[in-house]
């Protein structure tokens, strides 16, 4: 008998693109305890995407990675500068339940990603159950 798939919450990111190498970047970031992944592109673009451990909604998430962009020092300030995406990706896992679902974020958060230069968008990740009818639990990152 399978479950009644359920919305939640699943991470945020903070990504970033960056057109010189953000090393110093995603260090200063990993020092406040949080992850800092570079992967270079092919079109020699850098490409970072920094996380959290999640919580159960994504302002506490936000709120830390923010604290890590306003510690920046001015060199690692001036590569976020230069990043041509700075954006917070928050992710839901979708399901039929509960009937309403909401999460919000405070008018704080909203004008700290404002001030830093921060965009955000919502990423929603379908369930997709297996032969059985049982959801199969996606990695989302």
């Amino acid at each position: 008998m399978s479950e009644t798939p359920t919305i939640q919450y699943l991470n945020t990111d903070l990504d970033l693109v960056c057109d010189v190498d953000p090393a110093m970047l995603a260090t200063e970031i990993e020092s406040h305890d949080l992850v800092a992944l570079v992967n270079p592109g092919d079109d020699g673009l850098f490409y970072v995407m920094c996380e959290d451990n999640n919580d159960t909604e994504p302002e506490p998430n936000i709120k830390r990675l923010l604290d890590a962009v306003d510690a920046l020092s001015d060199g690692a300030r001036e590569l976020w500068a230069r990043c041509s995406k700075r954006e917070f990706n928050v992710g839901y896992d979708c399901g039929d339940e509960p009937w309403a679902f909401n999460q919000g974020l405070s008018n704080d958060v909203l004008r700290r990603m404002a001030d830093c230069g921060a965009s955000f968008r919502i990423t929603l990740y379908p369930h997709r159950p297996d032969n059985d009818g049982n959801t199969v639990v996606v990695d989302h990152a």
